[in-house]
């Protein structure tokens, strides 16, 4: 069977499993549709919760940014995981111990007002759509691929699949579309890492390939040789090139740690189990599934740049010719993501560190770990299983976002707010609507993003960590953090993030919106946008409890209730309805 025959059957199987799932599953009432009714096993949450936060800046983005930046990518992996395991110590027994469906409805009873609970929706909203544009470029890259169409039509076809099982199921079909995509994933990410470090350095475990000699009887190590090719080439090192500055990379990871524990579609997976005890451990079971993936990332990359060096530009003064290019450069080129311009009229491909003699104008690193079965001549079902995978990937994370969304909007906005005596019905049907909006707003953004899908979703860490995660911590850990304060941590946080973001990003990440273009790129302390979260953490810690100091503290029943969810015995059901 040909490849593309072969892509279509895998693909169009799992498709047929996430939706009949969906159907299966398909949310009955409130509870089914925020919670999964709460009543979810812990190893299957922490299934789900891993396929949720594996996204397709994981899968798909991550590995590819590391096999360009090298040491540098490190700062995902490091980010990342350091911030579940913040999550799962920190916030999420806390959390599921008080009861209540969305982060938003706790911010409005710790900080006793609708107006903390508006303004928490309100940067919940910005973080979650701006992280939903992240997916939207993975599903565009592999949508683009599976269907050998351009990005743009890729993007379109993905945001109706994504319509049609997250609008239909709410959290109950989610969740389990989520294990059955999580089976998915970490198969295709890690049988053709398998096979690609057999057949590189002899070896089938890739996380010990990655230090292995190499198989080609040269007697050198893959990362010696990878760091030698690259040299030769005008590259920078693979394994010591920092991203930016150290310093920057320092604050990137923190930015992405506490980004982390304060986005709202992970913490809300901790609300679907019965006790406290579960959501601990849930949340271990979790991070056993996500080490499965991220120990591999490392090794992907690196094997994925060897790959494709080796292919393009084997070395200095050894070009491949264009016309004899392999069939993997001819499919990418389809998509848009991969051009090649002759500038010197050889017919041959120069692909060099020399932007004036670079003729590989476009080597979009999204495209690495679907690209890399097809670059090592894998078998055909290995490469439709990684497009399978990747795509997974992307949608079991866009429809947690956007259920983020679509609860933040009927449930706190509309229910907590606005109509309080509104039907169950009728607050059903206002998720989905809200979720569709959502869509299309996060799809139409996707279309032009501003950045690789790792890098997107790094500005949703940030804009979480200086708004959500500050508001979290304080209302768990601080008695006497007031609601003066934590609004005024959140506005400031988020605004001063925001304020940096657009202006090197441009208004709502469109190009054409920047301001302030005279400060050029002008970074404080050389610190680049998609890593700001952090000082905006930081600003918004300290205006709150400067604020709280000189405003009235919270009332008592509050400061009792901050005591009582930091007792670690038991938990009420959840009080939302």
């Amino acid at each position: 069977m040909d490849l593309q025959t072969l892509t279509y059957v895998v693909v169009g199987a799992t498709f047929a499993l996430y939706i009949g799932i969906a159907i299966w599953a398909r949310a009955k009432s409130t509870s089914d549709f925020y919670v999964a009714g709460k009543g979810v096993n812990p190893v299957l949450n922490g299934m789900a919760t891993a396929a949720d936060w594996m996204s397709a800046a994981s899968f798909i983005s991550m590995a590819g940014l590391i096999a360009f930046y090298g040491y540098g990518g490190s700062v995902f992996l490091m980010g990342w995981t350091g911030g579940y395991v913040l999550l799962a110590m920190l916030l999420a027994p806390y959390l599921r111990k008080y009861g209540k469906f969305t982060v938003p409805e706790f911010i409005g009873d710790r900080y006793y007002g609708k107006s903390a609970r508006i303004l928490a929706v309100i940067c919940l909203i910005i973080a979650s759509i701006t992280y939903v544009i992240g997916q939207m470029k993975g599903i565009g890259v592999a949508f683009s691929r599976f269907l050998e169409t351009d990005y743009d039509t890729g993007l379109y076809i993905g945001m109706g699949i994504v319509f049609i099982y997250a609008v239909m199921g709410g959290m109950k079909g989610i969740t389990y579309t989520q294990i059955a995509q999580y089976c998915v994933l970490i198969f295709a990410y890690t049988v053709p890492a398998v096979f690609i470090s057999m057949h590189l350095t002899g070896n089938p475990i890739p996380q010990i390939g990655l230090g292995s000699k190499m198989a080609d009887g040269s007697g050198m190590f893959l990362l010696d040789k990878l760091d030698a090719t690259l040299k030769g080439l005008g590259f920078s090192e693979y394994t010591t090139h920092a991203r930016l500055s150290t310093f920057n990379m320092f604050v990137y990871t923190m930015s992405l740690m506490i980004g982390t524990a304060g986005l709202p579609h992970v913490i809300m997976r901790f609300f679907t189990v019965p006790r406290v005890r579960d959501a601990r451990a849930s949340a271990g079971w979790a991070l056993v599934f996500i080490a499965l993936l991220y120990t591999v990332a490392p090794a992907v990359g690196a094997m994925a740049r060897m790959n494709l060096m080796d292919t393009i530009q084997p070395a200095p003064g050894q070009s491949i010719s264009y016309a004899e290019r392999p069939q993997w450069f001819k499919n990418w080129e389809k998509t848009g993501l991969l051009k090649f311009e002759d500038k010197n009229g050889d017919g041959k491909i120069q692909y060099v560190a020399d932007k004036a003699k670079n003729e590989m104008v476009k080597v979009d690193r999204d495209i690495m770990v679907l690209a890399n079965p097809e670059i090592a001549k894998l078998p055909n079902w290995v490469v439709a299983l990684v497009v399978a995978g990747g795509l997974a990937a992307a949608l079991s994370t866009a429809a947690g976002l956007l259920l983020a969304i679509a609860s933040s909007i009927s449930h706190d906005l509309l229910k907590g707010v606005f109509a309080p005596n509104i039907s169950e019905k009728s607050e059903l049907m206002a998720s989905r609507v809200a979720m569709a909006g959502a869509i299309a707003a996060a799809g139409y953004l996707g279309l032009h993003p501003p950045d690789f899908a790792a890098g997107t979703v790094a500005l949703a860490f940030g804009l979480a960590a200086s708004s959500i995660f500050p508001a979290l911590m304080m209302g768990i850990f601080s008695k006497k953090m007031n609601k003066q304060g934590a609004m005024a941590g959140m506005l400031v946080g988020i605004g001063i993030t925001l304020f940096y973001v657009f202006q090197h990003k441009g208004i709502f990440f469109i190009a054409d919106w920047k301001y302030l273009q005279s400060w050029g790129s002008n970074w404080f302390m050389g610190i680049e946008p998609n890593a700001f979260g952090a000082i905006g953490a930081v600003f918004n810690f300290a205006t709150a409890f400067v604020v709280a100091k000189v405003t009235a503290p919270p009332p008592e029943h509050i400061q009792h209730m901050v005591e009582d969810i930091r007792i670690p015995a038991g938990a009420g059901a959840a009080t939302g309805h």
